[in-house]
């Protein structure tokens, strides 16, 4: 049995699995809404309330896994561990918990969220794009079969941009819909950057995981569209209805109140992907970076020594 704990820059997550006939069978997954990243951006530093969220998330993580006859554990941190000055002082209180973490690299962030997309997918000669939008990156991945053939993380995610465009919203709707506008003009110069090497490539399939991909294709499906589906025409459309409702103070039946805070962010982020990569339509993916950790955890039945050796370079801190 195996524990995988990621920490990213909006949510914690827990997942507790063990290897069945050669599949993953789920025993335990929890996630907590921790924004860890919450004001990274201006200040550079896990403020004392996300650091003080943070500590209670884990110590509630490790009361759980106590319960289990855990072989090895596995705690990533993302980008917020990745951008911010105290973020050593935050790993040396988790291991007083009991809990040792390891920084990973955007782009081993990348590879383990393909791993772990695919997992839930039929095996396919096909280029598949993967994206992952967290709190505080996006990975990019394009890939056929189990192999990535180009892995990019960049710096936007929808908790920074909550925070640089939407921390004071407008009163009236049509200015917050200005608003949306620039917010996804933003967004679209940093992934365009990235699409000459994705054209290059060309994909058939594309997938989308993470919380802010959820909601937004829950959205969609409330208004009569395909499950699992996000299409950009119906993205647009949406633009005025969300931007009322957030002026309002008016519910979406189809988001939980705990994420309405990152609605507009999440919109802008995924509709400047989607137009820079020429994206029309996009799936949702459930699985994404735990399931990837707990995946290459399993198929290696590999010590931490050798997992440090494996083909994610420099990852380490699996525990017992």
């Amino acid at each position: 049995m195996y524990a995988c704990i990621d920490l990213g820059s909006n949510s914690f997550h827990l997942l507790i699995g063990e290897w069945e006939a050669g599949r993953i069978r789920i025993i335990e997954r929890c996630s907590e809404k921790v924004q860890l990243g919450e004001g990274v951006g201006a200040a550079g530093v896990i403020s004392a309330p996300a650091f003080e969220r943070g500590l209670l998330c884990l110590q509630h993580f490790k009361t759980l896994m106590d319960q289990y006859p855990l072989q090895q554990y596995w705690a990533l941190g993302t980008n917020t561990f990745r951008v911010t000055a105290n973020a050593h002082e935050f790993l040396e209180c988790a291991s007083k918990i009991g809990l040792n973490i390891s920084i990973i690299s955007g782009v081993q962030e990348a590879v383990l969220i393909y791993a772990g997309v695919i997992t839930a997918l039929p095996l396919s000669d096909a280029h598949r794009l993967v994206i992952d939008i967290g709190g505080g990156s996006t990975e990019v991945i394009v890939g056929k079969k189990h192999a990535c053939l180009l892995t990019e993380s960049l710096a936007i995610g929808s908790v920074a941009w909550r925070d640089r465009f939407f921390s004071n919203p407008p009163a009236l709707a049509p200015e917050l819909e200005q608003r949306m506008e620039a917010a996804v003009t933003a967004a679209q110069r940093v992934f365009e950057g990235f699409s000459p090497a994705i054209n290059k490539l060309g994909w058939t399939e594309s997938y989308a995981s993470s919380g802010t991909i959820k909601m937004l294709a829950a959205i969609c499906e409330s208004e009569d569209h395909a499950v699992g589906q996000i299409r950009l025409q119906v993205l647009r459309g949406l633009k005025t209805k969300l931007a009322t409702c957030i002026v309002r103070g008016t519910d979406l039946p189809a988001i939980k109140e705990s994420r309405r805070d990152l609605l507009l962010s999440g919109w802008s982020v995924l509709v400047g992907l989607m137009q820079s990569y020429g994206i029309e339509m996009i799936n949702f993916s459930a699985t994404a970076l735990r399931e990837g950790m707990l995946d290459f955890m399993m198929k290696n039945e590999k010590t931490l020594e050798a997992m440090a050796q494996s083909d994610l370079p420099e990852i380490s801190h699996a525990g017992r």
